[in-house]
């Protein structure tokens, strides 16, 4: 038992950002379902997509900040930064999934898999030593 508790103490911002991500995700495709369900007849599915991806990173953002690396102020330069390892983030998989895709044997389930790993990885890297460095 105290290794345990040793070994969440260790690695507990670790275990929050994976949760607050898992929420995060929840969030941002029921955000896309509603809008679409809303808008959907009326706009275009990427302009939903934009708006949704606005609201759902700021709700990120918070959620990151507060629960997971708990920092206090400098909200618009965390913010901007936060957009940055966002748009990493979609970059690495604009450049990974093709690649996997052309010189793997993976299918593009399996690939997009392996990519939204690498891309938590790298967000979170990102998040603790760029967006919310101390």
């Amino acid at each position: 038992m105290r290794r345990r508790a040793a070994y969440y103490r260790l690695h507990r911002k670790k275990f929050r950002y994976l949760l607050v991500g898992f929420w995060n995700t929840v969030f941002s495709y029921l955000l896309f379902a509603a809008f679409f369900a809303w808008l959907g007849d009326r706009l275009h599915y990427q302009l939903i997509v934009v708006a949704v991806n606005v609201i759902a990173i700021t709700n990120n953002y918070i959620a990151y900040k507060v629960f997971v690396f708990r920092t206090r102020g400098n909200y618009w330069r965390e913010y901007l930064r936060f957009y940055a390892v966002y748009g990493l983030g979609i970059g690495l998989n604009l450049l990974l999934l093709p690649l996997l895709l052309s010189f793997t044997p993976l299918n593009a389930y399996a690939a997009q898999a392996v990519v939204t790993v690498i891309i938590i990885i790298v967000g979170y890297i990102g998040h603790n030593r760029f967006s919310f460095r101390r």
